[in-house]
């Protein structure tokens, strides 16, 4: 078995991981900006991940492409929050503010799905540690 393979898929899963906890943490600390560079509210990102699909095991330790990537940072297209507060100073003639597409409930909930993906791939990278332990001990 090549363990050096195991360990590179599940680094590519901490790294995928990682990064969409960085922009999940972005969107949390963006959810009060009103403006922009581009004269709107801020909208809320998402990471687009993929994988090679594989047929069988054996295909996954000698393809070059195993594991995870990231595809591309999008934005989320869904329409921003229209709340009033007549006092803010973006608001419009009617008293209402536009407030960035980010919902704290989502937010959170992928925040600890990735959280729970990126324990997932240290308990694997533990295990390949454990395996490959195992065989030097079988060949002493």
């Amino acid at each position: 078995m090549n363990f050096l393979k195991s360990l590179e898929i599940s680094a590519s899963g901490l790294y995928a991981q990682r990064k969409r906890m960085d922009v999940i943490a972005s969107n949390l600390a963006n959810i009060e900006t009103t403006r922009t560079e581009r004269g709107e509210p801020y909208r809320r990102k998402m990471v687009v991940m993929s994988s090679k699909p594989v047929q069988d095991f054996e295909e996954v330790l000698t393809s070059k492409a195993a594991g995870v990537k990231i595809d591309d940072i999008v934005e989320d297209d869904t329409p921003f929050i229209r709340v009033f507060d007549a006092g803010h100073p973006h608001a419009d003639g009617q008293g209402y503010v536009l407030k960035p597409n980010v919902d704290v409930v989502v937010e959170i909930t992928n925040m600890l799905f990735a959280k729970r993906i990126f324990e997932a791939n240290i308990t694997a990278i533990k295990a390949t540690k454990q395996m490959a332990l195992k065989a030097l001990e079988i060949g002493r």
